[in-house]
C-alpha cells in the first residue's frame, strides 16, 4: 500500500475509534508505519490528512447506500434494504462520530464532507420517499422532505442509542420503527 493509502486507512480508523481529538499525529504514524516527513509531504497536517480520510468514509458510506437504494424493487424495499444492512452497529458510524466532535463541527473545511454525507442522504432518501408516494407505496400526507430527514436521523440516533445501551437491540428497534413509518411490510 503506497504512504499516502496508509495515512488515510490508519486515519480512518482512529477517526472512527477516538475520533479527531483523540487522535493525535503520533498515532496515526504509529498506526501508519510511515515517517513524520512522509505524513507533511502528503498532507498538511493532522486536518488535511482527517479531511482526506473522512471524504473516503463518507464516499464508502455514499456508495454503499446507494447500492441499496439504487437496487431493484419497490421504493420501500430499497429503503428497507439499506435500514436493515449489516452494520457494525455498537461501533457507530465513522462518519456521524465526528459530527459529535467540537474541533470538526466548528472547522468548516473538516465538517464538509460531513455536510455532504448527510445532505446527499437526507436527499436520496426523501426522493425514494417521493417515488413510493407516487407508486401509491407509501402514504400520500407524508412529506418526503421530512420522512427523509427523519429516517438518516433514525439511523444516526439508533447508533448512539446502541452504544449507550451496550446492545443493538435500541438500533434494531429504531429500524422497526422507521419500516412501520413508511408502511414497509417484510415480505414472506
Amino acid at each position: 500500500m503506497a504512504t499516502p493509502e496508509r495515512l488515510i486507512e490508519a486515519t480512518r480508523e482512529l477517526l472512527w475509534e477516538r475520533g479527531y481529538a483523540g487522535t493525535s499525529p503520533k498515532a496515526i504514524l504509529q498506526r501508519s508505519g510511515v515517517g513524520v516527513g512522509s505524513m507533511y509531504h502528503h498532507f498538511d497536517g493532522k486536518a488535511g490528512l482527517a479531511r482526506a480520510a473522512t471524504e473516503r468514509s463518507a464516499q464508502e458510506l455514499m456508495d454503499a447506500a446507494e447500492a441499496h437504494f439504487s437496487g431493484p424493487g419497490p421504493a420501500t424495499r430499497r429503503i428497507a434494504s439499506y435500514l436493515l444492512r449489516e452494520r457494525d452497529v455498537l461501533r457507530g458510524c465513522p462518519v456521524g462520530r465526528l459530527a459529535m466532535d467540537y474541533d470538526v463541527v466548528e472547522n468548516p473545511r473538516l465538517r464538509a464532507p460531513l455536510d455532504e454525507l448527510f445532505g446527499w442522504l437526507r436527499t436520496r432518501l426523501a426522493d425514494l420517499v417521493a417515488e413510493g408516494r407516487s407508486a401509491g407505496e407509501i402514504d400520500a400526507r407524508l412529506d418526503p422532505q421530512a420522512v427523509g430527514a427523519t429516517l438518516a436521523a433514525v439511523v444516526q440516533g439508533a447508533y448512539v442509542t446502541a452504544r449507550s445501551a451496550e446492545s443493538t437491540e435500541p438500533f434494531e428497534a429504531a429500524v422497526r420503527g422507521a419500516l412501520q413509518l413508511i408502511g414497509y411490510e417484510e415480505e414472506c
